[in-house]
């Protein structure tokens, strides 16, 4: 995000090379990406229905929530509903996620459970509440059959559901295809951030300071300090659990600017709080799994 700001200010990057960046990565290294980490996530061996049933019933339990209180709490600022939420309930799972729960017990174990449970629900609400909030809102039924299209014509949406047929039926992809997959899709994350950066507009997020620090605080210590007690509670324990606490906790996934320029918004308060939870969740996160350890649940 430095270096794109830093490239933006000294006119390496422009609007001729951000819009166009934008969409290639919202078309094209997502998409891939989210399809490589489905294609190649075990489904089979290490399937769990609790933990799916959790995941999804969390999921859209947080997302209505948040959503329902933004509309009632900014009224005056209803331009910005949108960001906040998806910048509220949506995190980095197939990219942090993963490697932390592989850093932890040597293997994804059940986060490709997780992964099923949330990020397909991830996607289908942020179109739904980017285009309900859009600035360019469609009116009456027009609204709701723009998002249906939208949701049936995502690439990030049908790269997941890609991946799922691909890992349950265990598709073996030959090396060529397989390598170039990997090497698009690993340019999603780090062009993504060098976007964001570019496009990051100091006095704009100083105005909506409040909003993107309140995110944060919600996607990094809100939401944990809320969902993993019930998690506890209902018997969820080791990487099932880590696995909840990233769906919980992880930082707000670069994925949300991209979306939120798709859908006609600002992307200020998402930039914001994608720094924000980046740089803050390696001391919030490190916290819990500490607390997490000492009373032996994982």
């Amino acid at each position: 995000m430095v270096i794109g700001f830093f490239l933006r200010k000294i006119k390496i990057l422009d609007e001729g090379f951000l819009k166009p960046a934008n969409n290639f990565n919202f078309k094209v290294t997502l998409p891939v990406l989210l399809f490589t980490d489905m294609a190649t996530a075990d489904f089979k061996d290490t399937f769990s229905l609790k933990l799916l049933i959790f995941c999804m019933v969390v999921t859209s339990v947080i997302f209505w929530g948040i959503w329902g209180l933004a509309r009632l709490f900014m009224k005056k600022d209803r331009a910005s509903v949108g960001e906040f939420v998806q910048a509220c309930y949506r995190c980095s799972l197939a990219v942090n996620g993963m490697a932390l729960i592989e850093s932890l017990y040597g293997s994804t174990g059940t986060a490709g459970t997780m992964i099923l449970g949330s990020v397909p629900l991830f996607n289908i609400y942020a179109v739904l509440l980017l285009q309900a909030e859009s600035p360019e809102r469609t009116q009456g039924s027009g609204r709701m059959k723009k998002a249906l299209i939208g949701i049936a014509k995502n690439p990030i949406i049908i790269g997941i559901l890609l991946g799922l047929i691909a890992s349950l039926l265990s598709i073996d992809f030959p090396e060529i295809i397989e390598s170039t997959l990997s090497y698009v899709g690993r340019i999603g994350t780090p062009l993504a951030l060098i976007c964001i950066g570019a496009e990051f507009d100091l006095q704009s997020a100083f105005s909506k300071a409040g909003k993107s620090v309140f995110a944060a605080i919600v996607k990094l210590v809100i939401l944990p300090a809320v969902f993993i007690p019930i998690a506890v509670l209902m018997g969820f324990r080791d990487s099932d659990l880590i696995s909840i606490l990233i769906m919980m906790a992880a930082p707000t996934t670069p994925v949300c600017f991209i979306m939120a320029k798709q859908y006609g918004h600002e992307g200020t308060i998402t930039s914001s709080v994608v720094g924000l939870t980046t740089l803050f969740s390696s001391v919030t996160l490190t916290i819990i799994i500490f607390i997490l350890r000492t009373m032996w649940y994982i």
